[in-house]
This record gives C-alpha cells, structure tokens and sequence, in this order.
C-alpha cells in the first residue's frame, strides 16, 4: 500500500459514523450489509449514510455490489490487512542514521 492510499484509508476512518460503520460491516462478514439495514441498526438517516458510505467505498475499506434493487456493502479485510503492515513497517528517514 502506497502512503496516498494509506491516508486515504486513515481520513475515511478519521470519524465516529464510520469506524462504527466499519465495525458493523466487519462483524457482518462477507455477506455484507443493505444500506437500509445499515440505517436502521446505526439510527443515521439515509443521506448521512451514503455521504459516509462514499468515504469509505472510495477508501477501499468498504466494497458494494448490487443484489436485485439493493446495493450490498462489505468491508474489505484485505485493504484494512495491507493499511496494517504499512503502518507497522520499519521506515527509516533519508539522512537519519539509526
């Protein structure tokens, strides 16, 4: 992961709806979630939703697919493994000895 998309990743989670939003999505797997049903279990009204779904769609934490008239949204445990090991990486400054 590059550090543009590692900020990216970081701004998208940088609010309380959306880390809520992503742990809603974490916990409900790979089947993911409906934008009503996420409304409904975080109480937020749907344009408050879909301003915090794009963050996090456009982040890449978060996937959606469409099923019939619904979109289906999804966290992507990948995209938050690879925002991990760039943070844990050792980094070394140019010009700093250790």
């Amino acid at each position: 992961m590059d550090e543009k998309h590692a900020l990216a990743a970081l701004g998208a989670l940088a609010q309380e709806t959306r880390v809520g939003l992503y742990r809603l999505l974490v916990a409900a797997g790979a089947e993911g979630l409906s934008a009503g049903v996420i409304a409904e279990r975080l109480g937020v009204i749907p344009s408050s939703l879909s301003f915090h779904l794009t963050h996090l769609t456009h982040s890449g934490l978060v996937t959606q697919r469409r099923s019939g008239r619904q979109m289906i949204y999804a966290a992507d445990l990948s995209v938050m493994s690879d925002l991990m090991d760039h943070l844990a990486a050792s980094y070394v400054r140019p010009g700093i000895e250790e």
